[in-house]
């Protein structure tokens, strides 16, 4: 910890110098990656600043996704999230690889169904043509952070009862390339069916991300639907 008192006649604020040695502290290491942040009292005492000033650096740390706030035991260093640069179609588990995670999945459940209205829209489908729906929970090193349900065409019955750490890869292997897609994320919360498999409360927000994914030949590949712990997971747009 860098314990010198802040600079009170310098133009910069004492918040953001507050601000700037704990983001110092994190980058060297001196906070880890969930490592509990000194109390409100021990930081005013160190730096020789007010609770006003030390609260408004906290909560601009917590707003940056820095710090989380956890009811009853104080503010921690958060995890480092995953990211995921939707430029570009990278799966759950190669986002995880290229950040030395290791990604896999749970399959919870693979059926054939009947084509919902946005199905054939979406997809190009035919009326009476079914599709496979495949739901399956993503972890990032044995930590569940995102459950997904995707939508294909039934004559993908290939991946039917596949538990891979990729669809993709699957894919990739006959001949399919997700090649670009369409996404629509917003604010959702978790269901009760969510929830039991995130680990989570019921109602807790989360990330929500609808996809059309289309192969290298521009036609529709499959629909997805993934709710995503945001404090796992992110992404750069």
């Amino acid at each position: 910890m860098q314990d010198k008192p802040l600079e009170k006649k310098s133009q910069s604020p004492l918040y953001q110098q507050l601000m700037q040695r704990l983001k110092n502290d994190i980058t060297a290491g001196v906070y880890p990656s969930g490592a509990r942040i000194p109390s409100e009292q021990v930081l005013c005492d160190t730096y020789g600043v007010s609770r006003v000033t030390v609260r408004k650096a906290m909560l601009d740390l917590v707003q940056e996704g820095l710090l989380v706030r956890r009811q009853g035991k104080g503010t921690f260093v958060a995890d480092e999230r995953i990211q995921r640069d939707l430029h570009n179609i990278t799966s759950f588990s190669e986002a995880c690889r290229q950040m030395g995670h290791t990604a896999s999945a749970h399959l919870i459940s693979s059926e054939v169904c009947a084509a919902t209205g946005e199905d054939r829209e979406k997809l190009g489908l035919s009326d009476g043509e079914q599709v496979l729906e495949v739901c399956r929970l993503r972890l990032c090193d044995d930590e569940p952070v995102m459950l997904e349900i995707n939508r294909f065409p039934a004559r993908y019955d290939f991946l039917r009862t596949a538990e891979t750490d990729s669809l993709y890869d699957l894919l990739r292997e006959n001949g399919l390339i997700p090649e670009s897609a369409v996404h629509d994320i917003s604010l959702g919360h978790a269901t009760p069916f969510v929830s039991r498999h995130l680990g989570c409360q019921p109602g807790d927000a989360l990330l929500l991300l609808d996809e059309l994914v289309l192969n290298q030949h521009g036609e529709p590949l499959h629909l997805s639907r993934q709710w995503i712990r945001g404090d796992k997971y992110t992404f750069r747009i």
